[in-house]
């Protein structure tokens, strides 16, 4: 399967506006982004967990990052409440369940396969202040990318310059980027050498942002 596969092009998608589709577990169901790949995929994805559903106990052979956008994600490791950012690297595992339900906003397959690091962090607590309407942080850091947090305050002009492409995930609020407006839930793409210059709307934004990944995009190993 390919969803949104050339990452030469710009992408936006409103995730509210896509369909849940199940996933191999009862109680598990997700909205697809971009993949490559099969089940087993290189893949962006808005996942959500019923209440007291869980997912079967799985090995991330080419790991795993993921956002709690509402909820409460549950495994082994831990509890995850909203707004925590979580990396488990490649050869990781865990048994992913959810008493109260979730959702969440997932990468699979997009790590550099020697990568052994794995944590969590509450976004919001990693925030700096802010200079000229913006609060941000670095959530993670390698030779293959920079994936940052940002509080956007209303009105506030909020611009992205690194090259290797941009792809951003509005958590809160709202954001005007060219003649598009991007509101909660939705996903913006940029190719490499685009520059993004948004500004925050009546309400400001939360924002997920992720550079320099785009020329490692490829299939899974499998």
């Amino acid at each position: 399967m390919e969803l949104n596969a050339d990452f030469s092009e710009r992408v936006i998608v409103h995730s509210d506006e896509v369909e849940w589709q199940a996933s191999p577990m009862p109680g598990v169901d997700r909205r697809m982004l971009d993949r490559i790949g099969g089940e087993v995929a290189r893949a962006t994805t808005i996942v959500r967990y019923a209440p007291d559903s869980n997912f079967s106990a799985h090995t991330h052979t080419g790991g795993e990052e993921f956002i709690v956008l509402d909820g409460v994600f549950q495994d082994e490791h831990g509890d995850f409440p909203e707004g925590t950012y979580v990396r488990n690297p490649p050869t990781s595992s865990h048994t992913p369940r959810s008493e109260p339900g979730c959702t969440i906003f997932v990468k699979l397959w997009q790590f550099d396969l020697e990568d052994r690091t794995q944590f969590r962090k509450s976004m919001a607590d990693e925030l700096e202040a802010a200079v000229d309407g913006v609060a941000s942080c670095t959530l993670h850091q390698d030779d293959r990318e920079n994936v940052t947090y940002h509080h956007i305050e209303p009105g506030a002009a909020f611009t992205v310059t690194r090259p290797g492409g941009i792809e951003l995930l509005v958590i809160e609020g709202a954001l005007s980027e060219g003649k598009d407006s991007l509101r909660k839930g939705s996903w913006l793409r940029l190719p490499g050498g685009a520059r993004l210059d948004a500004i925050a709307g009546d309400t400001g934004a939360k924002v997920w942002v992720k550079t320099g990944h785009l020329p490692f995009a490829k299939p899974p190993e499998v």
